[in-house]
């Protein structure tokens, strides 16, 4: 069974910093893709970053030059590093691993979630 823990969430003032990690209970590069979703109070889950298993990053366009995803397989673990925050980067963070086989086809497995409040 696939887990998945967030930890790094908190509350952190405009134009500050944080660093969220996803680690696997696996070996990262088992997995295609893990993306970095968030969910705000009353909006839908948006896709923020994405890091394949051959090293290929993508981004939102709202975090673009603040937010850097980065896989360290040693710790079978994903980060996001928040740059800049702002309030509107507010919300849940969750960390989701893609499994594609012939077999089973897609496979999503989901963290539990980390807050993070960017507030003054």
């Amino acid at each position: 069974q696939v887990q998945l823990v967030e930890s790094g969430g908190g509350l952190v003032q405009p134009g500050g910093s944080l660093r969220l990690s996803c680690a696997a209970s696996g070996s990262i590069f088992s997995f295609n893709a893990i993306n970095w979703y968030r969910q705000a109070p009353g909006k839908q889950r948006e896709l923020v970053a994405t890091i394949t298993n051959d090293g290929r990053t993508t981004y939102q366009d709202s975090v673009k030059g603040r937010f850097t995803v980065s896989g360290d397989n040693a710790k079978n673990t994903v980060s996001l590093q928040m740059n800049s925050l702002k309030p509107e980067d507010t919300a849940v963070y969750y960390c989701n691993a893609i499994l594609l086989s012939g077999m089973f086809g897609r496979r999503d497995y989901w963290g539990q979630g980390t807050q993070v409040t960017v507030s003054s």
